[in-house]
């Protein structure tokens, strides 16, 4: 593939599976936070929300701790798997959804807590058990707010830096997203590259902001 092309189908398919698995743990953290209390919960909500504010390093960091070759989870999948998140393209999918899954959680108990219960006590009281309330009334109830959010997470998705460079490097054809193509460009002093690759970038984000409006329907 040309040059520019390699990092931009690259960070889509980073994005894309980011915030799949952003979604799927956003969601259900989201109803969790909206739908229940126990002890510390607004301290759970907020650990899930540090992405937000920490430096993209720290997560960087702390994701080397983790999944690292010699790190707490990265040491067993290594010994027992033969499995390595470091410097892959899987190991900035796991980065990108971390920084992505604060997006998702808050739109998502936003959303949750705006349905009124009144209609899933009134399909518990018809016999539906809690996956099928939760299928049938609260997600589809929710689904404007919990999309919006994956939107927003996938455009973060196609921006993060710090943390996926930290974990994934700078490997061109293999773990080169657009953002790092961009900063190589810039510290080589490719300006044309780093115009078309900044470019793309941000006619993909903005393609995927207007495309989210659009699938919410019509501005009220």
């Amino acid at each position: 593939m040309p040059p520019i092309l390699t990092p931009l189908a690259l960070t889509l398919k980073v994005a894309s599976l980011a915030t799949l698995l952003a979604f799927l743990l956003g969601v259900a953290l989201a109803f969790l936070l909206a739908r229940k209390n126990f002890p510390l919960k607004e301290w759970l909500d907020a650990f899930f929300a540090l992405p937000l504010v920490l430096p993209p390093t720290v997560l960087g960091y702390y994701l080397i701790v983790v999944v690292g070759r010699n790190g707490i989870l990265g040491r067993m999948l290594h010994e027992h798997l033969g499995v390595s998140l470091m410097f892959t393209w899987q190991g900035a999918v796991l980065a990108s959804a971390l920084v992505s899954l604060p997006l998702i959680v808050k739109s998502a108990r936003c959303a949750f807590e705006e349905v009124d219960v009144t209609y899933e006590n009134a399909a518990r009281d018809l016999g539906a058990s809690e996956p099928l309330v939760f299928l049938k009334i609260s997600f589809p109830l929710a689904w404007p707010g919990i999309f919006a959010g994956t939107m927003l997470a996938f455009a973060r998705g196609m921006g993060e830096f710090g943390a996926t460079l930290m974990v994934a490097g700078n490997l061109p054809g293999k773990t080169q997203t657009l953002s790092m193509a961009i900063y190589e460009a810039v510290q080589a002093g490719d300006d044309p590259r780093a115009c078309i690759l900044s470019l793309a970038a941000s006619l993909v984000c903005m393609a995927v902001l207007v495309g989210s409006r659009r699938a919410l329907g019509p501005e009220r």
